[in-house]
């Protein structure tokens, strides 16, 4: 039963009464998991390009840059770096004082790898009156490991990973923050700008303000150019609501609802708040050394070539239909580029009166736009891509989790695992139409494609609703164009150790 307090909740929040019941029919119902015809691969529906491809599409990136396009850098950074540290936090808890899996042996073999090395060797000597080194010669490695992880510390155990030190150079050490600076100045930057947007927790918004107004200048003066960083939060409108196992809504001790953060899907209404054209997306942990960046400016200008032909000549067939003086032939010229270029098979279209076909057609044409890097599957998780059916019953490319895809479909299964490919999150975006104006992006999510986790709160089991995620069902109504990229662009650090990489070093 909805009382006064909830109301004032949903208020408060910016919910209304009819999300929060059609999430509660969400948990209900549970979502269904989504139709495939095939993996993705480069035979079928994967760009592989030759050299001279890859040189056409970084000289029309060229091009677009220098005629002054709002270009973004958009950056997910929300979090803390927790799980980064999992094994370093069962370490502390554990019943032994010395590393004793390999992991932990690992850490304390190579600790002068890291490039936080100097600054927890200071912490130590302020907190514990010694240095790391000494501290692991009388086998305090606990003392070490805390003054990693707390507060007293460098306090990594509840920083978020964009403001840790990943990568040592000669005179500092720079965090993920930083290298996406850098990024941005060698790919994204048009007309001397370099406009770079993160999305942040509440909680660690001051420490990222703090740090962008502290290196900004030394980074414009090096790279010779003017950044506009910004920062957004998720928005409490896009919180989910928590149940029971029973799916009654879940209370907390003093009778209020709970509210859960929806998921990373929550951030399509903080890319579509940005006013740019076009934006590129990757993760905060995924960034190398300058020495390594190379292969990352390259494929990043070569996608983004790839996005504006294609948006050139999407915006070129939309201003055609527009005219009405287009002839039939000139109608399966259309069809042959939403099929064959933007991978997108539409039932039924030679059945279609002319009227009916233009109809579907322009649909088609006039949405956001994305084409997304992807790697060759060497072991790595993430999700894959797919050519999967759309609720119009038209096939498209689109990124799946694993969690979309129905493990009592032996076929489906078979598909998953034996793809060739996988997602990286590595996408270059196009979010205005062929007017210049900007797309509503939450109008183009899939509903239909969140998914319920299982969770708990002070001991009692609930279930989360998550949002249809950013880079799957968020984008599910997009044009999608996928082409290959190297496993050299993906330099992920997952656990603190991943750090020690030859890509890291």
């Amino acid at each position: 039963m909805t009382t006064i307090n909830d109301t004032a909740q949903y208020e408060e929040k910016g919910i209304s009464s009819e999300q929060i019941e059609g999430q509660l029919r969400s948990f209900e119902t549970g979502f269904p998991y989504l139709k495939l015809k095939a993996a993705a691969s480069t035979e079928n529906g994967i760009l592989a390009l030759g050299e001279a491809e890859q040189e056409r599409y970084i000289a029309l990136w060229q091009d677009y840059k220098k005629q002054g396009h709002h270009i973004t850098k958009f950056v997910p950074a929300s979090g803390a770096a927790s799980r980064m540290f999992k094994d370093m936090f069962a370490f502390l808890e554990a019943d032994y004082d010395a590393p004793t899996t390999d992991f932990e042996r690992r850490f304390f073999a190579e600790i002068r790898r890291f490039a936080f090395y100097p600054a927890l060797d200071d912490a130590c000597r302020v907190n514990e009156g010694e240095g790391v080194e000494a501290l692991i010669e009388k086998g305090d490695y606990k003392a070490v490991v805390r003054n990693m992880l707390e507060g007293e510390g460098l306090g990594y155990g509840q920083l978020p990973k964009g403001l840790l030190q990943f990568h040592s150079y000669e005179t500092q050490a720079r965090t993920p923050l930083e290298e996406h600076l850098v990024e941005a100045a060698l790919y994204a930057s048009s007309q001397g700008v370099a406009d770079v947007h993160f999305t942040v927790s509440h909680e660690h918004r001051a420490l990222f303000e703090a740090l962008v107004a502290r290196i900004l200048p030394e980074y414009e003066a090096r790279y010779g150019v003017k950044y506009h960083v910004s920062f957004s939060e998720q928005k409490p409108s896009t919180d989910t609501i928590a149940v029971n196992p029973d799916n009654t809504p879940f209370r907390t001790d003093d009778g209020r609802l709970l509210f859960r953060p929806g998921g990373h899907g929550a951030l399509i209404q903080n890319l579509s708040d940005l006013d740019s054209e076009v934006v590129f997306i990757k993760n905060i942990d995924n960034v190398v050394p300058d020495r390594l960046k190379g292969d990352t400016v390259t494929w990043k200008q070569v996608i983004a070539g790839v996005l504006v032909d294609l948006q050139a000549k999407a915006f070129s067939f939309l201003r055609l239909l527009d005219s009405g003086r287009y002839s039939h032939q000139q109608v399966l010229d259309i069809v042959r580029f939403v099929r064959h270029e933007l991978c997108t098979d539409i039932p039924g279209l030679k059945d279609m009166e002319d009227a009916d076909l233009v109809i579907c057609l322009r649909k088609k044409l006039n949405r956001p736009m994305r084409v997304c890097g992807v790697v060759r599957n060497e072991g790595e998780p993430g999700g894959g891509p797919f050519l999967a059916y759309n609720p119009d019953g038209s096939v498209s490319l689109q990124i799946l989790e694993s969690s979309q895809i129905d493990k009592g479909n032996a076929e489906y299964v078979r598909m998953f695992t034996e793809g060739t490919h996988f997602n990286p999150v590595d996408l270059v975006c196009a979010i205005r139409d062929y007017k210049g104006c900007p797309f509503d992006l939450p109008k183009y999510v899939d509903p239909a494609t969140g998914f319920i986790s299982q969770k708990s709160k002070n001991g009692r089991e609930l279930k989360a609703l998550e949002l249809p995620g950013l880079w799957n069902g968020a984008m599910s109504d997009w044009s999608t164009v996928f082409v290959e990229v190297p496993l050299s662009t993906f330099n992920p650090v997952k656990t603190v150790n991943d750090l020690l990489r030859e890509q890291h070093q």
